[in-house]
């Protein structure tokens, strides 16, 4: 069989994103204040094209350019997955109205997106979360007028409603550089696309799912409800414009019961602070008191919203690992051209042997955990059958690797490293979170555990493989 190896295309692409990064994203993040949304940094982002490109691009493309980002400016790298993850579930479960109204905004960097799943008490175990969702008195029962008498016969005794006889209606709203796109609503439209140019040659694509804008804008009675209680490690938060949040709507314990929300910053109720963080990243709390929501806030549907978190993860944790590769790879670079000119012992560095193995194994391993990576990106994008222990090797392997590079790094560097503003002690203060957040190392290592023992109780008897029985000892 052929040698793995990426397109000359895609070879590429990388480069030039490097390029990019280095010349024009840089600077715009150096001049940031640490802890805070880069506005200026995310508009350039989406001048360049680079935000579209996170609903137009598969898993390996998303990993090609968090990669590419995150080995020459860890802060355009987060900046744009943030992005990603916040409105990946608009993107994929949002209807059109939604998507109409904070998409462009996403794609074009004015508007700044987060995703709201972690709690105090329920990081690693998601389907812990205690966010409560207590249904409120349905908004059009508050604000109805009295009713008046039952009318005399021959008289007129109804009102149309409103919204009634807007199906198939379209909202269109422009998009950079003066693109509209237009998104129908309504039965009539499904499987309708609306593809425009975007800046920077990415496309957008905006599907409306079939059947279920129209069931929610029919729903008379607008059942709603009021969020209470406390997100935290929210990244983005609490300068995010919108929030995708999930939240317990129903009394069952674990994943059922979820709920996902669009929630706007501006609800009222709807508070947070800062964190003071290890890496600069922009990361707070959100406080929900009685924050109102209604089905039109709805993330796909009521009692859904374990899946919608399930689905962004397993398309972002490989990428993921893409950013761990990126700042290895940085890392890796940075390493052999200090030990190939400090002088040391009549020689260099370099000459040590114990220092070119040092500098062998960190590239080896590297160069691992990108395979590793690019293969649950494509599988990803294929859609394989053991998707979630591909995706979660790749998470696990490249976070540990780029942990492991980044402090060996370090170390044959000397205290130069340890200086304030030294591209290795920022890598070190960077490489750390991606082992915790979305789904620590240890959670990594139960999905891959897991998916190994079902594949052992999944085969027949007699078959001379170990038996189901057996792979429990």
């Amino acid at each position: 069989m052929p040698a793995f190896s990426l397109e000359p295309a895609q070879n590429l692409w990388r480069a030039e994103l490097r390029a990019l990064a280095a010349d024009r994203l840089r600077p715009l993040a150096e001049r940031g204040e640490p802890g805070r949304v880069n506005r200026p940094l995310l508009a350039e982002l989406g001048r360049l094209g680079l935000l579209g490109r996170l609903f137009t691009s598969g898993a390996l493309d998303l990993c090609l350019m968090r990669e590419s980002l995150g080995y020459a400016c860890t802060e355009a790298e987060t900046a744009l997955a943030l992005q990603g993850l916040g409105a990946h579930p608009v993107h994929t479960h949002g209807t059109p109205e939604q998507r109409s109204r904070w998409l462009p905004g996403v794609i074009d960097g004015t508007t700044v997106a987060a995703f709201a799943l972690s709690e105090p008490g329920a990081g690693s175990d998601a389907a812990a979360l205690e966010l409560r969702a207590e249904e409120r008195e349905p908004e059009a029962a508050k604000h109805e007028p009295p009713q008046p008498p039952e009318p005399c016969p021959g008289t007129a005794d109804a009102a149309p409603r409103a919204g009634e006889g807007t199906s198939g209606a379209a909202a269109r709203d422009p998009l950079p550089g003066g693109v509209d796109v237009e998104l129908r609503v309504g039965e009539g439209a499904s499987g309708a696309a609306a593809r425009e140019p975007l800046p920077g040659g990415a496309d957008v694509e905006l599907r409306a799912v079939a059947g279920e804008s129209a069931e929610r804008t029919s729903d008379a009675d607008r059942t709603g409800w009021r969020l209470t209680g406390t997100k935290c490690w929210i990244s983005n938060a609490p300068e995010a414009d919108f929030y995708t949040v999930f939240a317990r709507t129903g009394p069952g314990a674990g994943a059922r019961g979820v709920t996902a929300f669009l929630v706007p910053a501006d609800r009222p109720g709807l508070t947070g602070e800062r964190l003071d963080m290890l890496s600069p990243h922009p990361i707070g709390t959100l406080d929900f008191d009685a924050v109102p929501v209604t089905r039109d806030d709805v993330l796909g549907h009521v009692g859904g919203g374990f899946r919608v978190a399930m689905a962004t993860l397993d398309l972002f944790r490989p990428s993921v690992g893409a950013f761990a590769v990126g700042m290895a790879q940085a890392a890796v670079d940075a390493t052999l051209a200090h030990t190939a000119e400090r002088g040391a012992f009549g020689g260099t560095l370099s000459d040590l042997q114990t220092v070119a193995h040092q500098v062998a194994e960190m590239s080896l391993r590297t160069e691992a955990a990108r395979l590793m990576v690019y293969a649950a990106a494509t599988a990803y994008d294929e859609r394989a059958a053991d998707l979630p222990g591909r995706v979660a090797m790749a998470k696990l392997l490249a976070t540990e690797t780029a942990q492991y590079v980044v402090d060996h790094a370090v170390q044959l560097h000397g205290a130069r490293a340890l200086r304030r503003g030294h591209l290795l002690e920022h890598l070190y203060r960077e490489v750390r979170a991606p082992r915790i957040y979305e789904g620590a190392s240890e959670v990594q290592r139960g999905i891959i555990a897991r998916e190994l023992y079902r594949n052992v109780t999944e085969k027949p008897c007699g078959s001379g493989e170990a038996s189901a029985k057996g792979a429990g000892k």
